[in-house]
This record gives structure tokens, C-alpha cells and sequence, in this order.
């Protein structure tokens, strides 16, 4: 059965260039955003609390984690409830972005056989409204730092700009995600794994710092503080929330030029990636 165009939109198949398809994309922004506030109302839906647990959740991860790491643990970490949640709400930000994006293009098969706009609105939907909820969590930051009446730090402007890179990064990994679960349905259950291990190479409740500048495999000697901050964009991501909202000041400049450009180009690789394959989505899902 042939695919319908929805009433008044720009023919999508004929949109090959790139500047094409960013005009229909633009378009499309409506659906973008109805799809998003679609799946942000079945999150909650038959919730009591509803958008509430959005804030309830990561404050209970925070007290938890600060009882184990605290009382269990002995963490000399100062206010380790704001340390923790530098990274934890950066973490589950991108952990639910992009685990939620793998099934997008499947689960939505009805909609993908039946209609046809640009398949990327389905991982941009999911990418936005993770991120609305996000920006919801960081009320519960905002409120720790002023309980413990934090410093305000003056280069806080660049939080946006973090939040932007972040949100690049995982958009492109949305991207090659979900393509390759179209064709490989076990994608979900090796990024379940792969996720797994990630959070633990991710200094979310232990400092960057702590790992050894030198490392010995066999003859070789291995710098894992850095080796991580340059193989890990989630590594230095997260140090950057910590530099602006934890430690009070500037985060390095090296994180504006190695990170944007190792995110953005993830972008770049991941939209090509799915532009490339989704003609054919409608046959395999």
C-alpha cells in the first residue's frame, strides 16, 4: 500500500539534498513536537503523581546514592548530594535518550508504513522529550545549590551551550541507533549491555581525577585520566556540568573544541547514516 503525505506538507522523497531535507524537516516541527508531548504524557499516564515523579525520581536516586557512597562508602566527596547529581541528571538524560530511540523507528511500524514525512521526526521526538524532561530535573539541582547557598558562578551562560552539545551528541547516536535496530532487532540487547558498562567508565560518582595517570598493561604505559577524557564524551560532558554548577568556575576550553567537535560530528555521521537507510524502512519494520 502506498505511503500518504500529510495534507499540505512538502513531498519528502524528493527532499535528497541536505538543505532539503532541513526545509521539510522544519515543516514537519508541528508533528515534532506532538509526537514528543505524546510520548511525555504516556510516561506518566495513569501516574498519580504524573510530571511530578520528573522531579521525585532523580531526588530519590540522590538520596540513596548519598546514603551508600556516605554512610557505606566513607566518600570524602564535599556535598556529595550536588556532586552526585552533576552527573547523575546528565546521565539519565542521555541513558533514556538514547536507549528510548533505539525501538522509535520500530515501534511506531503503523505509522511509518502508513504515512510519509522524514523518519528522523521520530529520534528527534524522543531526543526532545528527554530533554524537556531533563531541564524539569534540573529544578531539583537548582534548589539543592541554593540550599546549600552554592557561590553563584558567573560563567553558568555556558550550561546552555553544554546542554546543546550534549543533546548533538546523543541526536547523532539516536540517529545510527535506530537505523541499525530496523535491520538488527538485537541492537536494543547489545546497547543494554553496552549502556551498562558505560555508566561505570563514566565518572558520575567518582572524580575524573581519581583515575591513575599511569597505567601498566604489559610493557605499555596507559594515562586513563586522559585516555578517558578523550575516548569518553560523556567523561568530559559530565566534568563540565560539574566545573559550572559544582566546582564554580570556568570549564576548560579544550571541552569547546574536542567535545563539540566529537559530538556535532557524531551528528553529522548519524544523520547521513539515517538518511541512507530510511527509504528502507518501511520494507523491514
Amino acid at each position: 500500500m502506498k505511503a500518504a503525505v500529510l495534507p499540505g506538507a512538502p513531498n519528502a522523497r524528493k527532499a535528497q539534498s541536505l538543505a532539503g531535507r532541513l526545509r521539510t524537516l522544519f515543516h514537519y516541527r508541528e508533528l515534532i513536537l506532538n509526537l514528543a508531548l505524546r510520548e511525555l504524557k504516556a510516561r506518566y499516564k495513569n501516574t498519580v503523581l504524573g510530571f511530578f515523579w520528573s522531579l521525585l525520581n532523580p531526588l530519590g536516586m540522590m538520596l540513596v546514592f548519598t546514603a551508600v557512597f556516605t554512610i557505606f562508602m566513607r566518600s570524602k566527596i564535599e556535598n556529595f548530594p550536588i556532586y552526585a547529581l552533576c552527573g547523575l541528571l546528565p546521565w539519565n538524560y542521555f541513558s533514556a535518550a538514547v536507549m528510548g530511540s533505539v525501538n522509535t523507528i520500530v515501534n511506531n511500524a503503523n505509522l511509518v508504513t502508513k504515512v510519509y514525512f522524514p523518519r528522523e521526526v521520530l529520534p528527534i521526538a524522543t531526543v526532545l522529550a528527554n530533554l524537556v524532561n531533563f531541564l524539569l530535573t534540573l529544578v531539583v539541582l537548582f534548589a539543592a545549590l541554593l540550599l546549600v547557598r552554592t557561590p553563584f558562578n558567573p560563567w553558568l551562560w555556558l550550561l546552555p551551550v553544554v546542554i546543546i552539545i550534549q543533546s548533538a551528541f546523543i541526536l547523532g547516536l539516536a540517529f545510527i541507533l535506530s537505523t541499525l535496530n530496523v535491520f538488527y532487532r538485537d541492537t536494543l540487547m547489545v546497547m543494554d549491555v553496552a549502556m551498562l558498562a558505560w555508566f561505570f567508565l563514566t565518572p558520575i560518582f567518582y572524580p575524573l581525577e581519581d583515575l591513575p595517570r599511569s597505567y601498566l598493561i604489559g610493557n605499555f604505559d596507559l594515562d586513563l585520566h586522559r585516555t578517558m577524557y578523550i575516548l569518553n564524551p560523556m567523561a568530559s560532558i559530565i566534568n563540565t556540568y560539574r566545573d559550572l554548577l559544582y566546582r564554580g568556575y570556568r570549564t576548560d576550553f579544550d571541552f569547546f573544541v574536542r567535545t563539540a567537535t566529537t559530538a556535532f560530528l557524531v551528528l553529522i555521521v548519524g544523520y547521513w547514516f539515517f538518511c541512507k537507510y530510511s527509504d528502507r524502512f518501511g520494507e523491514e519494520v
